[in-house]
């Protein structure tokens, strides 16, 4: 899944209504859970990850009055994470643990900011495509018998074979596989929902 769906515009849209709860816990639902996981690995503590968290939360939601789409300034997501990474960045300054060596140069410096900043962005999208995928599992899970979701889950999740997970399941081998096809269609129509995606036209 190489190319990443923005947020959409009718959410950006929705959320400059502070009365559009909905829409705000739609939004909320889906990045909470990516800020906090990403802040996390970058060596904060729980406490921390989920201060911050809500500080990003408070932005976004200062910022939503004034949001507007415009695809050819760059995703909203590439714009969350910019502001993510400065408020990393202000909480190891003010923490006093975020030191640079006395040796290093200043181009040294920005090379290195450079690099991290690609990683950062690869892991931040990574984390984007599991959290949607989450979700949307979550949202659907009780839409499929334990058979059917076991079935796609071992298959499409744990990646084991499906002659090996009939065998454990007592079903055909074409049951294990039109089983993991309803569920991934599922989740796929779910992730569509969860960014205002039209669905694909029928042909």
């Amino acid at each position: 899944m190489t190319d990443l769906p923005n947020t959409q515009p009718s959410l950006l849209v929705r959320l400059r209504d502070p009365r559009d709860r909905e829409a705000w816990e739609r939004f909320v639902d889906l990045y909470a859970p990516l800020v906090y996981g990403f802040v996390r690995k970058r060596g904060l503590q729980d406490a921390d990850a989920a201060d911050l968290t809500q500080d990003v939360l408070r932005q976004v939601s200062v910022a939503a009055g004034k949001l507007e789409y415009d695809a050819s300034r760059g995703s909203f997501r590439a714009w969350l994470f910019t502001v993510v990474r400065n408020r990393i960045t202000d909480f190891w300054r003010q923490d006093g643990r975020h030191v640079h060596g006395t040796g290093d140069s200043s181009n040294w410096r920005m090379l290195q900011d450079e690099v991290a900043a690609a990683s950062d962005s690869a892991e931040w999208d990574a984390a984007w495509r599991r959290q949607l995928f989450q979700t949307a599992a979550q949202q659907v899970r009780a839409d499929f018998t334990d058979s059917t979701w076991q079935a796609f889950w071992l298959t499409a999740v744990d990646d084991r074979p499906g002659k090996e997970v009939a065998e454990q399941l007592n079903l055909s081998i074409a049951a294990v596989y039109l089983a993991k096809g309803r569920v991934m269609n599922r989740i796929k129509e779910q992730i569509r929902w969860l960014q205002d995606e039209p669905p694909p036209a029928s042909s």
